[in-house]
């Protein structure tokens, strides 16, 4: 029987992006591959560790049910400290589908990437509490409140290792497979996720506190256009071209074996509503990818 190729599997930041890692573990898995190791940061720890948790299945029939009316009951605002979203209620559903695991205890080696604020360095989650481990970098700038925890308070890892490929090393697979979420815009001449309507009136007033734009929809343009940004939208905006720049840097440092890149403009960054066309993104990108990979080379 033959063995089965084993993966280092790196799962980058970028928020809503980030439904189509479910598509390239679909893929990797359908294909053959071991997932031995994953190392992730915001999203990418957040999937990675409900994966390495086994319960994606769940999860993912969880997000493909959202809709805009969900996402709203999950925006559990505070605004003692300036607004953000505290997080609370999207981790209460994410513990109902795994429960409260330690990472020592998991089938897979797993490594969240986070910011300690203030020792101002990047932080390593690989044992205690997968939840707070997930929790801590995923708390994105201006956004979501950071977590405070034994002393220190932590932010997305994406401020400082957006795609965290190093941790995978010693997992020594025979191949380190990365996704990047801020891959290059392909100017989309069509949307690559469905359209939905514009819903009511709620949702117009919230959709107001992430960007300023007039139109009935928040579509890949308003991301793209300045006119359209309002304060938070700005803010994100810098945020992804700093974690661009970074990711680049990784990749410069420690070129993975496969790079699977997602365009940044695949959607806009909070439309986590849109799972199911952006798994399928994930999963096919990953087929081709796969494809490329194991093609023989001319000799």
């Amino acid at each position: 029987m033959e063995t089965k190729k084993t993966v280092a599997l790196v799962l980058g930041s970028g928020a809503a992006r980030g439904h189509t890692h479910i598509g390239v573990i679909q893929a990797l898995e359908e294909r053959g591959y071991d997932i031995v190791s994953i190392s992730g940061c915001s999203i990418g720890a957040i999937v990675g560790g409900v994966y390495a948790a086994g319960k994606l299945p769940e999860y993912r029939e969880w997000v493909e049910s959202l809709d805009r009316m969900s996402m709203l009951r999950l925006l559990d605002m505070s605004i003692l400290n300036g607004v953000y979203v505290k997080g609370d209620r999207f981790f209460e559903k994410i513990q109902s589908l795994i429960g409260t695991p330690e990472i020592e205890s998991l089938s897979v080696a797993y490594t969240s990437v986070a910011v300690d604020l203030l020792k101002q360095k990047e932080f390593w989650f690989q044992r205690g509490s997968l939840i707070d481990a997930m929790r801590a970098s995923s708390a994105i700038p201006s956004l979501i409140a950071p977590v405070s925890t034994n002393g220190r308070v932590y932010v997305d890892g994406g401020v400082l290792n957006p795609l965290p490929i190093i941790p995978t090393v010693p997992a020594d697979a025979d191949y380190i497979v990365a996704v990047d979420l801020n891959g290059p815009a392909h100017a989309f001449t069509e949307p690559v996720v469905n359209k939905a309507d514009d819903g009511p009136d709620w949702w117009q007033s919230t959709k107001e506190f992430f960007t300023k734009a007039e139109s009935d929809e928040l579509d890949l343009k308003s991301d793209y256009s300045p006119e359209s940004w309002g304060r938070l939208q700005t803010v994100n905006m810098m945020f992804e071209t700093m974690q661009a720049s970074l990711t680049q840097y990784k990749l410069a440092g420690y070129p993975p074996d496969l790079l699977i890149s997602i365009p940044k403009d695949i959607c806009g960054f909070y439309e986590f509503w849109r799972a199911k066309e952006l798994i399928d993104f994930g999963y096919h990108n990953t087929l081709q990818a796969l494809n490329n990979l194991e093609s023989p080379t001319p000799s």
